[in-house]
């Protein structure tokens, strides 16, 4: 039997490990290969018309060629309105708007501003909330890098070249932020704020197959949570992210300060009750799912891709969950030996769903992997199963039953609305 042949970017072990575990071949990129572990930077050439590159039918690579529409938060952010849009003008129910105006059930979002296009508006939505506090990211930089939060405009007119209209120019014409209103209530554990990193796999857009690994974590901060205006310059009080936290004085290299997620379950399941917790979790994976479904009309859904996608996503003290951004290339970087064995499994995992076992790839094929297969992945979404059988999905949420298409406890109606996965 042939053996895969894989190459890839990265010098990872548990990529690496994982690989040669299998009896693989490592080759070059610009080599034969079966299986390419691709960084975010050569997808653009793989896919170029002007590479004269074209994939066989025994390729498949880990990144769709426009990601960037989901994990670049200015589009992001811009799918995800306008997906809202669309379903608002269609009169879908999933598009409710509660009585402030603001949509009941695609909500996740903070509130969100590019710069320089949406200056003016930023500035109208300021000068009506003098109060808030937004957190301000250069698009396209490098994880944590550039990021401050901003309670003033006058913060913002060292980016305007004169300092004295009322408009905003950054350094360069090329170069977008992204203003967010900040989540100044998070939830809070000893004191100290956190957020989720979820990782969640997509094999196709079209039709949408969705699989959420259940060894996802919480990244705490190091020192405790200080909503003061003074704290705002203190990064390592309100940005979770590991390379800013592990500078701190106050980083345990033990626990890299992580908790998995079954143990932020069990707290809240204990200190707030089941239901509350389940409601959370069904949140989140209704969150996941829809922020999918905004950018699977514009993703080139190549059947020789797949992705496995950084979420990252911040709980309120209400318990609400917002997504903050999705990252093409999450970390495989191991700070702990926890750290290590959960990358190992995930990238084992991801192989197994992506190609089957003791199997050269061939996408002429869509080959549905065995449960068995799944390890730590959870079914989340299956478009084609969800469409299988419509007359009998009305029935069911009539009914108010489950749709045996949605995995991980998602409901299937909200507030009394009918077919809102349509």
């Amino acid at each position: 039997m042939s053996r895969i042949k894989f190459a890839t970017d990265f010098d990872k072990s548990v990529l690496l490990n994982n690989f040669e575990n299998r009896g693989w071949i490592q080759v070059g990129a610009e080599d034969d290969w079966n299986f390419y572990w691709a960084g975010v930077h050569n997808i653009r050439n793989v896919f170029s018309v002007d590479s004269g590159f074209r994939l066989q039918d025994d390729q498949v690579i880990n990144h769709f060629p426009n990601h960037v529409e989901l994990t670049r938060k200015d589009l992001m952010v811009k799918n995800i309105k306008r997906y809202r849009k669309d379903l608002e003008k269609e009169g879908n129910p999933l598009a409710e708007k509660d009585e402030s105006g603001r949509f009941a059930h695609l909500d996740f979002i903070p509130q969100t501003f590019m710069l320089p296009a949406d200056y003016n508006l930023f500035v109208e939505e300021f000068r009506k909330n003098p109060n808030t506090t937004w957190i301000m990211k250069p698009c396209g930089k490098a994880r944590g890098i550039g990021i401050f939060l901003v309670n003033k405009l006058s913060q913002l007119k060292k980016w305007s070249r004169d300092g004295k209209g009322n408009s905003f120019t950054p350094p360069t014409a090329k170069e977008t932020y992204v203003i967010s209103k900040y989540i100044d209530n998070p939830l809070l554990i000893g004191g100290k704020k956190f957020d989720l990193r979820l990782y969640v796999l997509v094999t196709s857009f079209r039709p949408l197959k969705v699989y959420m690994y259940r060894l996802g974590f919480c990244r705490f901060c190091t020192v405790k949570y200080n909503a003061s205006l003074n704290e705002l310059d203190n990064m390592f009080v309100h940005l979770t992210n590991v390379s800013i936290q592990k500078q701190g004085d106050d980083y345990n290299a033990i626990h890299g300060g992580k908790w998995t997620v079954q143990n932020l379950r069990l707290f809240l399941e204990s200190t707030r009750g089941k239901d509350v917790s389940d409601k959370l979790f069904d949140d989140i994976n209704w969150l996941t799912v829809h922020s999918l479904k905004a950018v699977a009309g514009v993703i080139s859904n190549d059947r020789h891709c797949f992705e496995c996608y950084g979420y990252d996503i911040i709980i309120d003290d209400n318990l609400k969950p917002w997504l903050i951004e999705v990252n093409a290339s999450p970390s495989l970087s191991a700070t702990t030996s926890s750290d290590r064995i959960m990358k190992y499994r995930l990238i084992s995992d991801v192989v197994n769903i992506v190609i089957p076992p003791g199997d050269i790839p061939d996408v002429r094929w869509n080959k549905v992997p065995d449960k068995e297969n799944y390890g730590h992945f959870d079914l989340l979404y299956d478009e084609e199963l969800a469409n299988a059988d419509q007359a009998g999905q009305d029935l069911r949420a009539k009914a108010g039953l489950p749709n045996p298409a949605l995995r991980g406890g998602i409901r299937e109606q909200r507030k009394g609305s009918q077919a809102t996965w349509k």
